[in-house]
């Protein structure tokens, strides 16, 4: 047909003789104007502007200010687009209808729809630039195009054409769609003023778009880019060049942070509070806070979710028009059917285009777009809302636990657990709750809808398929809670586990050393086995779980055909039964989440009561007595808090200005003068209690004198702590009053904020308190670092040593994070901490408790009584050391919680002789002690060497990072892009083989087998369906259907469903029972080749390392692989089997899958890299926050007293908001992979649809409906695949650190003879022979040990020494063949003990170490872990040990409980077992490894004592180190090894190497006197 625009068939086409208005092609021709006005104009303006930006830099964002209207003329415009689409849609269907060709009828349309796209482009690029005088061209387009359409409509409504044709109702949406367009133009000329005004308005861009930390965007980008995620595509293309770090993600706007949303939480409990406040006994509502802050959102969000479930229902309704209409002729002849004299064209009805099947293939695709749209933009909106509430009840929580009750936290009513819980368990509930919150009200509806439908295709039969739906929910529900009560129970089998395997690593020496590490092996195994069996059951129910999900849908269709068959004995068409089909897929899932939304319900109703009982707790008293006599109100404190966080909020660039201030203080001590007050604290009459009913302190009235040096002196619990802490307002006060001296009031009295800190207490707690910092920011505490104040600070706590010591000096992380330091490290660093700040009180609560006398004395002198009182400062002083009271200026003496004393020493003197005498007699017994103390080494240098130890064996390892593991290596390790990028983005297919080989064969090729086979049985079931139905439409126009032909195909379709609901099954236990198998395989290899694995292994492995392995690693294998790995396969082969039946029905469809399968692998590609990164960061930036809390609970008096609450809120927030940041752009990421995914599957439904239409014979409309339906499946299934697979590749981490330890060398057990050939009372004697011995740790490091020769009589007690490091322990380590003996030999009563099996060498060996290690369990246990000694003989090595009576005293006698590291027993004590477990095993060779280190003196003599008599006939080999006064402890030894270098250099007996001059023992001896 030729091309003409009027069309050629009347000559009177192109004639105006009416009027010209009533030619309806002039009328379509004049439509064409305002379009092309628009492109002729707005072309020229777009090349320009790309022009000059593309050579600038790019703008950045700071400029995209929405103008007025912007999502109004967004949605409109896209609305606009769509009604372009249709009127060309049914401009072309209507001229197909036509004898010639006019092209007026879809002309305009088309140029409608280019103009509609450039007027969004153009509107874009003018306000991304901010040039908004350019906008007028718009609005003169859309006045054009709104009167040109009028006219039309006019035209019609002249000739009438009504609504019962479609191109009026077409033509009428148009008119209102561009009058409102041009509304909008209008109200952004009335806001802007930008023309017809004399001022424009000027606009500043929003505060967060200034700050160009801000990079969170999707908040300030346009409706399309918001809907596409469009803003995302830099972040995720850079991630594959370099990982994603912190400062790339940057800030959170304003409105997500954690401040503000909890201002808006707060502001709305708070307004319960106050409704409720008649009601004492009515809490306020948390739901109702909840709603009234974030309910907005959340009914968006729950809108989206309607209209996305609504557009979901319109692919099986387009699937039955499709099928129905295939084949139908739509031509009709008659082309003068609805043509009239003035416009001589085709009408067409507004039904009839939807029988089109092209046009409704498009709003097929045009509907799953936008319910895919919608539906993310729903999974968005809940998620941003849902990480909006917790970072509000995070804050909440946090301020609450700033202001709870001392009390409160010591009775054990509220416990850091249960704190922890709150923050890290209850707060996430919460969350998850929101986000699946719209499927609450959403899932009803959508179940209401699919079955209404479902009834109106198949009548009664279909309510039957529903009904099998509906009915096995509650099963699901059933099985969910199921699951969640099995993985409790496999939780606390776990942390057994892991307690156990901590205690075994923790004592890995003694257990090697002992040859326990199979009996201490199986204990593990054994509660390994529990916990499997837990995960057993977990696995059956989760492929209960499974198999529901996938069966349920079978099962629904068999019952429906065969229902229907039975009651019509006929079979739908192909039509209603591939709708039928799409309909069930699409019911299945509301009801398999029905049961986790439910449960999630409860779950969340439990937390907020939780919630609700925490925040209703008791808090700390109000606190305005601190500042004189003041009272505040409650509110008044509240709001100012408000008001400080605010400030806090937008004054950005120095968030810390107002506590510096105050922190400067010691520059105005020059008002002095004005503290007429001699008295800085003052109680009168006080009664205190910790909220027991029963008072701790009573009638107590002191005064701290002003500048001077309290002390506070008592017996131990007689409420000397307690005194410190009601002065600090921690203690409820029951009557009296507690008075501080106001200095600052005089000054700086209007800066508001400042009162806030200015009576700030340095506090130095009795536990000590540290942070999860530096050394150096422990110690500061937020004070402005002054590097003299510091250095004298250090010098007077003696800590230079220890820092020496760290391995980054003062900025090495201590604390949870970091290196755990001793007792009296961590003490010394808290009073360095309240020494350094600039306060004018100073409250020492006992800091010399944990330290030797030397540090005591250093730190009495330099820090308390020079450096605090040198700078006027009031102290306060709590100590049992009676010799420091001559110090005191003031002294408070104690007794059963009431003051005994008061006054100055001479006072007590004078007036209490009684008292004085006592403390005198106390101060003698002291004295010894100290004389003791200082005959014995000093505990600090023990502390020290235990510091240095700790790290010195690491130090190896540390420089190599836990995930460099070896494959890396092996690579060529230039930094190029290209090889990081393809290492980055490459899928761990190595890992995957090496995970399945572990489950096992059979199970593999279970599970491979049955998953091909169940996913052909399925297609099978459907393509069954398709020819059954296919036949029935053939035959439904013969007189006579065939039944027995029905009877047949309902017989072969009841067993392939039957046969699928079997494979299910299969498939569903054999993917878990295969991940069983792996994980129980992977930890028990693990667990054996760790414990045998060789010492040095440990001392260049980090513990914390290998227990990673045990922990997160394990409970990923266990737990988290197997699902993934089920839901990856059966994603996978679903889509591959779809693209396969689309494939075989329409072959044409291979075509455009190649450009498809092109985008999807680099969607995939470049989401995988970037959603690892972005999971590293969330769980990366999750721990510093869960531990800010639990540090604040632990450390809240101390805070308090500080006045610190604002510096460590400021940091929660930020901490909070910087895991917020990395949740929320995970969850962008995860938004734009599925709308990328889920446009792949509408374009394929497109594709799949055409080409169907266009290939199809009308007795294959069974396959068409086949081939659809596979493709709306795809949809869903095409971003799982990459979800699993990237989650896949995060957790096969887990199996490559596994498998990185599993090529750990074993150490060589076996040996040369075998155990059998070794007498069994070997060594009977004790001889020990070494012959040229040569000892190294490793083949790759120098020896230690050098050609060394001794003789060791049988009986003999020998002594080794020498300086650090010059390889005694080396030597006691080589007789157990512990390191590597690469020459010479041990030979102990004749055999080599390198040719003995390791077990029968070091099971007849006993040693001491200078660690003691005990293990949970009983006391016979830690003696006899292998149950072969009677009763009688541990007695008899309790008793030679001094411990037959502290053990007989206990509960159970051998029986009693050992706690954890035996914490239960003093160091002394524990020691004594070790002596007595090396009693128990008899052997005649005894090996003392600086046994005696950590003990006393006394309990010392008591040792050397009992291994002269009960040893006299044994061999004993004791070493001494250098650095312990214990030289003396081998003086007396027959003979004595003096080591140097790893060379042997002196050997004699101790009394004649003294004898000589020159020998090194007697310098080392001389040394140490």
């Amino acid at each position: 047909m030729p091309l003409s625009f009027c069309g050629d068939k009347f000559p009177s086409a192109y004639g105006i003789n009416a009027s010209v208005l009533n030619n309806g092609c002039f009328v379509d021709a004049l439509n064409l104007v305002p379009h092309v006005f628009l492109l002729f104009i707005t072309f020229p303006i777009l090349f320009i502007g790309w022009g000059s930006q593309s050579s600038k830099v790019q703008i950045h964002h700071n400029t995209w200010l929405h103008f007025p209207g912007h999502n109004m003329r967004w949605i409109l415009t896209f609305l606009l687009l769509f009604v372009h689409v249709c009127e060309f849609a049914e401009g072309i269907v209507s001229n197909t209808t036509m004898t010639s060709n006019h092209l007026h009828l879809f002309m305009p349309a088309f140029m409608g729809f280019i103009a509609a796209t450039t007027s969004v482009v153009y509107y874009h690029n003018i306000e991304t630039s901010n040039f908004p005088k350019l906008l007028l061209v718009l609005f003169i387009y859309w006045v054009l195009a709104f009167i040109t359409k009028s006219i039309k409509l006019w035209k019609f409504a002249e000739f009438g054409v009504w609504f019962q044709y479609l191109r009026f109702c077409i033509t009428a949406l148009l008119v209102i769609l561009y009058g409102l367009l041009m509304a909008v133009e209008i109200n952004v000329i009335r806001v802007r003023k930008y023309v017809f005004f004399t001022n424009p308005q000027k606009v500043k861009p929003p505060e967060d778009l200034q700050d160009l930390g801000v990079r969170f965007l999707q908040p300030f980008v346009n409706l399309l880019s918001k809907a596409t995620y469009w803003w995302m595509n830099p972040l995720i293309i850079s991630a594959h060049k370099r990982p994603i770090e912190l400062k790339k993600i940057g800030k959170l706007p304003i409105a997500m942070r954690a401040l503000t949303n909890y201002l808006r939480l707060k502001d709305a409990y708070e307004d319960q509070r106050t409704q409720t406040g008649e009601d004492p006994d009515r809490a306020p509502s948390i739901w109702r806070s909840m709603y009234r802050a974030f309910g907005r959102p959340i009914l968006l969000s729950s809108t989206f979710r309607y209209l996305a479930d609504l557009l979901g229902f319109a692919g099986p309704l387009c699937i039955y028009g499709i099928v129905r209409n295939l084949g139908d002729n739509n031509n009709n002849t008659s082309a003068n059917k609805n043509t009239d004299n003035h416009f001589r064209v085709y009408f067409m009805d507004t039904t009839e285009l939807l029988e089109n099947s092209y046009v409704l293939s498009i709003l097929l695709f045009l509907a799953l777009v936008l319910q895919r749209t919608f539906l993310q933009a729903s999974y968005y909106v809940t998620i941003e809302t849902g990480i909006n509430l917790r970072g509000a009840l995070l804050a909440m929580i946090y301020n609450k636990i700033l202001r709870l009750s001392t009390s409160n936290m010591s009775m054990g009513e509220m416990t850091l657990g249960q704190i922890n819980n709150l923050v890290a368990i209850e707060t996430n509930q919460l969350m998850w709750f929101l986000f699946l919150c719209p499927n609450l009200w959403a899932m009803p509806v959508q179940i209401v809808m699919g079955v209404i439908l479902l009834y109106n295709f198949l009548s009664w039969s279909a309510l039957v398929g529903a009904s099998v739906i509906v009915l096995l929910a509650p099963v699901q529900y059933l099985i969910a809670t199921k699951l969640a009560e099995t993985q409790k129970s496999a939780l606390e089998h776990s942390t057994d586990r892991l307690k156990q395997t901590t205690e075994i690593l923790k004592g890995i020496k003694l257990l090697k050393l002992y040859a326990w590490e199979d009996i201490f092996c199986d204990s593990v195994e054994q509660t390994r086995g529990k916990e499997l069996t837990s995960l057993r059951t977990f696995a059956f129910y989760t492929s209960m779980s499974i198999f529901m999900n996938a069966a349920i849908p079978i099962a629904a269709v068999l019952a429906t055909f065969g229902v229907h068959h039975f009651l019509t004995s006929s079979i739908p068409s192909p039509s209603q039964a591939f709708a039928a089909l799409a309909l069930f897929h699409i019911l299945v899932t509301p009801l398999f989440l029905l049961s986790t939304v439910v449960r999630f319900a409860v779950k969340a109703l439990v937390s907020v009561q939780k919630l609700g009982e925490f925040l209703q707790s008791d808090e700390i008293g109000d606190d305005s007595w601190r500042n004189g006599d003041i009272s505040v109100s409650l509110d008044v404190g509240k709001k100012h808090l408000g008001m400080l966080s605010k400030t806090k909020a937008i004054n950005r660039k120095q968030p810390m200005r107002y506590q510096m201030d105050n922190y400067e203080q010691p520059s105005r001590r020059a008002m002095r003068p004005i503290e007429t007050e001699d008295v800085a604290v003052k109680v009168s009459s006080g009664s205190f209690t910790w909220g027991n009913n029963q008072l701790t302190l009573s009638d107590i009235s002191i005064r701290i004198p002003t500048g001077q040096l309290t002390m506070i002196v008592g017996q131990v619990g007689c409420g000397k702590s307690s005194l410190l802490l009601a002065m600090l307002g921690e203690m409820q006060a029951i009557d009296g009053r507690v008075f501080w001296s106001n200095w600052s009031e005089t000054e700086d009295s209007e800066e508001d904020v400042g009162s806030k800190n200015r009576n700030s207490v340095a506090y130095a707690a009795q536990k000590s308190w540290l942070l999860n910092a530096t050394v150096e920011d422990n110690i500061t505490f937020g004070s402005p670092f002054n590097k003299q104040r510091y250095k004298a600070v250090i010098d007077a706590c003696s800590l230079q040593p220890d820092i020496d010591l760290l391995p980054f000096g003062d900025q090495t992380e201590i604390g949870e994070r970091g290196i755990n330091l001793s007792g009296g490290q961590r003490q010394r660093i808290c009073v360095a901490r309240a020494l350094y700040q600039n306060t004018n009180i100073v409250f020492l609560d006992d800091p010399f408790s944990a330290l030797d006398i030397h540090l005591s004395d250093h730190l009495m002198q330099e820090g308390i009584l020079k450096f605090l009182q040198d700078d006027k400062r009031t102290v306060v002083l709590v100590t049992h050391k009676l010799q420091y009271l001559i110090h005191a200026d003031w002294i408070i003496a104690m007794k059963d919680g009431s003051v005994l004393r008061e006054g100055t020493l001479k006072d007590i003197q004078t007036h209490d002789t009684e008292l004085y005498d006592h403390w005198k007699t106390l101060m003698n017994r002291q004295d010894q002690e100290l004389e003791k103390d200082i005959q014995q080494d000093s505990q600090t240098t023990l502390e020290r060497k235990t510091l240095r130890r700790a790290f010195y064996s690491r130090e190896p390892k540390n420089q190599m990072d836990d995930e460099d593991e070896e494959e890396e290596e092996e690579e060529e390790d230039d930094d190029n892009f290209s090889t990081t990028t393809s290492r980055r983005s490459k899928i761990p297919w190595k890992m995957c083989g090496c995970y399945l080989s572990s489950g096992g064969f059979f199970m593999v090729f279970l599970m491979v087998s049955s998953k091909l086979l169940k996913h052909s049985v399925i297609v099978a079931i459907d393509y069954c369906l398709a020819l059954w139905t296919s036949t029935n439409s053939i035959n439904s126009t013969d007189v006579s259907p065939q039944p027995e032909q029905n009877v047949y195909y309902l017989h072969v379709f009841f067993v392939l469903c039957a046969a699928g609901i079997t494979l299910c099954l299969i498939t569903s236990l054999s993917v878990e029972f295969l991940g069983l198998s792996a994980a129980t395989n992977l930890h028990h290899n693990l667990l054996n080749k760790i414990i045998h694995a060789p010492i040095r292994f440990f001392d260049v492995t980090p513990l914390g390392q290998i227990l990673n392995r045990f922990s997160a690693d394990t409970n990923i294998i266990d737990q988290h692989i197997p699902p993934t790995l089920e839901s990856l396969t059966r994603s996978t082969l679903l889509c591959l089997s779809a693209i396969g039946v689309m494939a075989s029905i329409t072959p044409i469809f291979l075509v455009p899958l190649v450009p498809l399968a092109v985008a999807f692998y680099f969607i995939q590609k470049y989401f995988r890299v970037a959603s690892k990164d972005l999971q590293d960061l969330d769980d990366s930036t999750q721990l510093p926050l869960l531990c800010h809390f639990s540090e604040t609970a632990e450390g809240l008096t101390t805070i308090r007293a500080f006045r610190h609450e604002a510096r460590f809120k400021q940091r929660m927030l930020e901490l909070t908001d910087t895991n917020n940041t990395a949740y929320l752009f995970l969850s962008a990421a995860n938004r734009w992979l599925e709308v990328r995914t889920d446009y792949l599957g509408a374009v394929i439904v497109l594709t799949v649809a055409v080409a169907s239409i266009w290939t199809c014979q009308n007795d294959a409309k069974g396959l068409v409906g086949l081939g659809l339906t596979y493709a709306l499946t795809i949809t869903n299934y095409l971003n799982w695949v990459v979800r699993n697979l990237a989650d896949l590749e995060v957790q096969m981490a887990a199996v490559k650190k596994v498998n990185s330890f599993l090529g750990t060398e074993s150490e060589n057990y076996e040996g040369s003879m075998d155990a059998s050939q070794v007498p069994e009372n070997w060594p009977h004697d004790g001889e020990i022979k070494i012959h040229d011995l040569c000892v190294r740790y490793d083949p790759m490091l120098k020896p230690v040990l050098k050609h060394v020769n001794a003789y060791i009589k049988p009986g003999q007690k020998v002594g080794i020494c020498g300086r650090t490091g010059s390889g005694k322990s080396s030597l006691s380590l080589a007789f157990f063949n512990m390191v590597d003996i690469f020459e010479g030999r041990i030979v102990i009563d004749g055999i080599d003990i390198c040719k003995l099996p390791l077990q029968t060498l070091r099971s007849r060996l006993s040693i001491i170490l200078q660690d003691p290690v005990l293990f949970s369990g009983s006391i016979r246990f830690n003696l006899d872990p292998e149950r072969m000694c009677t009763d009688d003989r541990l007695w008899e090595a309790l008793e030679i040990a001094q411990l037959k009576n502290l053990v007989k005293s206990l509960p159970g006698g051998l029986d009693a409980v050992v706690t954890e590291g035996g914490e239960n027993f003093s160091v002394g004590q524990r020691q004594l077992f070790c002596l007595a477990r090396a009693f128990v095993r008899k052997s005649s060779i005894l090996i003392m490894d600086e046994a005696t280190a950590s003990i006393d003196m006394a309990t010392e003599n008591i040792l050397q004592k009992v291994v002269m008599t009960a040893f006299a006939d044994r061999t004993v080999v004791t070493i001494a180190s250098d650095l312990q006064h214990r030289v003396s402890s081998i003086l007396d030894a027959e003979q004595v090894l003096v080591f140097s270098s790893g060379i042997l250099v002196e050997s004699d007996s101790g009394p004649n190497l003294l004898a000589q001059e020159e020998s090194l023992f007697g310098v080392l001896v001389r040394t140490h006197k």
